[in-house]
């Protein structure tokens, strides 16, 4: 299913990740993909309401101790996902839960994040195709 001209760069309240158990069986069951500093944690997942994927993104307080910086990357990273999230619902089938975690301590640009999305789609979609053909 394609998505529709008007849908392609929104970020509706129903595409978001949210949910305690949802979120912890990510972490334990889910398989990733790394295009450093972004790393991609997906969990293959039952229909959602209205969405086909779950996206949510996270900044380890570890790495990013200043709130002001996390949300920041925080912001950059929705965004990034909202421009390029057309390549994954015209490329893949079924439903799938996704959480983008940011990696580097320093403060990226707009530009590095974006293109560093677009690897990590088109390495989740390369990992995708080739598990499934046989």
């Amino acid at each position: 299913m394609a998505l529709e001209p008007e849908n392609t760069f929104s970020y509706p309240r129903k595409e978001k990740l949210k949910g305690k158990k949802l979120i912890e069986q990510l972490f334990l069951e889910g398989r990733s993909v790394s295009a450093y500093p972004l790393k991609l944690i997906y969990l293959p997942s039952h229909a959602f309401d209205g969405s086909r994927i779950r996206a949510g993104v996270a900044v380890p307080k570890k790495k990013v101790q200043k709130a002001v910086k996390r949300n920041r990357i925080k912001r950059l990273l929705r965004e990034a996902y909202r421009h390029n999230k057309a390549t994954i619902f015209n490329n893949t089938e079924g439903n799938f839960a996704f959480l983008i975690l940011y990696l580097e301590k320093e403060m990226p640009s707009f530009n590095q994040v974006d293109a560093k999305m677009k690897a990590l789609f088109k390495k989740f979609n390369t990992q995708l195709h080739e598990k499934n053909t046989p």
